[in-house]
């Protein structure tokens, strides 16, 4: 009985492009992304014939956060440069956005802070695929965003209730729904074909020690997580700050002066405006 109600829940919010509630351009997008033989020069050029997205993609990718030398005035090129993971990734955030900018804006910015310095830690721990880590803290909440779509007055009661009973926000849904974020997050990830590894740092991101095929950008994204609580970048669901998991700290062997320097960087990205689309 829990299994077929998984099942019929897991259908619900996968069938993003019929949910009367999901903004056009995000079920656009979801369309898009979900296509196996979707190109990059495919991706431009959706990216070109919208205007406002064209300058959110060009204001990020000629941003001090990329550093490409040289300004990059097409699209199309931006694409390439960024790679199909980033750009999906991105465009997922941008259409998002338009959705919390007056409801739920304190998540983006505490997902794009989580993104900022998830990415800061791969580089510093050599991860080939450090861009991949920044698209999964940037899309490890998106679970709250489409239940909230899906389920605006349940999700709203849910994250009152995590208010009122100290329950943190996983809990919360835990009572509410038969899913969790990070479980519903990890759902869409696999249908917009993202790698393995980044469906499962969404997953787990709250439960770093479950990773088996992607244990280091778990703990990545879960560390960058539990940094931006503590820093109060943004506003999560709840007001807890989770204690860091003793694995994934250890995993990372950040000291607290790598600490200190991480969080210094992901605010100079943010105060200087250049990673937020306007």
């Amino acid at each position: 009985m829990i299994d077929m109600e998984i099942k019929n829940f897991r259908r619900r919010v996968e069938n993003i492009n019929s949910l009367p509630t999901i903004p056009n351009n995000l079920k656009q997008i979801s369309k898009i992304i979900e296509d196996p033989l979707i190109s990059l020069k495919e991706i431009g050029d959706f990216i070109s014939n919208d205007p406002a997205l064209t300058t959110k993609v060009l204001k990020m990718v000629n941003s001090a956060f990329y550093g490409f030398p040289g300004r990059i005035s097409s699209a199309s090129f931006a694409t390439v440069l960024l790679g199909l993971n980033v750009i999906k990734g991105l465009l997922v955030g941008f259409s998002v956005f338009e959705v919390m900018q007056n409801t739920m804006l304190g998540l983006w910015e505490h997902s794009l802070g989580c993104a900022i310095t998830a990415r800061s830690i791969a580089k510093r721990k050599g991860i080939k695929d450090y861009d991949d880590v920044y698209v999964a803290g940037l899309l490890h909440d998106i679970g709250k965003i489409i239940l909230f779509l899906e389920y605006p007055s349940e999700y709203k009661e849910t994250m009152n209730k995590a208010k009122l009973n100290n329950f943190t926000i996983v809990e919360a849904e835990g009572d509410q729904f038969v899913a969790n974020h990070a479980e519903v997050g990890a759902w869409l990830a696999e249908k917009w074909l993202f790698p393995r590894n980044l469906i499962e740092v969404i997953k787990y991101h709250h439960v770093p020690q479950l990773s088996k095929n992607a244990s280091i950008e778990t703990a990545i994204v879960h560390s960058a997580d539990v940094f931006m609580r503590a820093k109060g970048v943004g506003f999560a669901g709840d007001p807890f700050v989770p204690e860091l998991d003793p694995v994934a700290f250890e995993m990372l062997k950040l000291r607290e002066t790598d600490i200190k320097e991480l969080l210094e960087e992901m605010e100079n990205f943010m105060v200087s405006g250049k990673e937020l689309p306007q």
